[in-house]
């Protein structure tokens, strides 16, 4: 992990021998804007096709929080989150949006994705 104290614990995937979708919203993230330090909030979406890990939810908390006093660009803190994410997890596929709140009379989305390499996600299934 980088900047962050707070370690994300993983537990071994249930079923690794199948691509699935695990979602999470979170919908109180907040940092610091690096130049007025006023904070800045967020909904993180985030989701991940796991290969051997999963990311415990607990953990996952603690370490969003870790981010409330720190002095962060919008696309900087997405980006980190998703390396620290993949690098406890090593998914097959990891997505981040960032839905920040409005600031300045803007709003900014930022989304940030990893691919393992080698992975290529299935064929999409159409229902008549």
């Amino acid at each position: 992990m980088t900047e962050s104290n707070t370690r994300l614990e993983i537990f071994s995937n249930p079923a690794p021998q199948r691509d699935y979708t695990i979602r999470m919203s979170v919908p109180e993230f907040s940092c610091l804007c690096p130049k007025t330090g006023q904070p800045d909030f967020a909904t993180l979406e985030i989701e991940y096709i796991p290969n051997e890990r999963c990311v415990e939810l607990k953990s996952l908390k603690l370490y969003i929080w870790s981010f409330r006093d720190r002095g962060a660009f919008h696309e900087a803190v997405t980006n980190e989150i998703l390396e620290d994410l993949v690098a406890a997890t090593a998914p097959r596929f990891m997505r981040i949006l960032a839905k920040f709140n409005v600031r300045g009379g803007i709003y900014t989305s930022v989304m940030a994705e990893h691919r393992a390499l080698g992975w290529v996600p299935p064929a999409p299934v159409t229902l008549a």
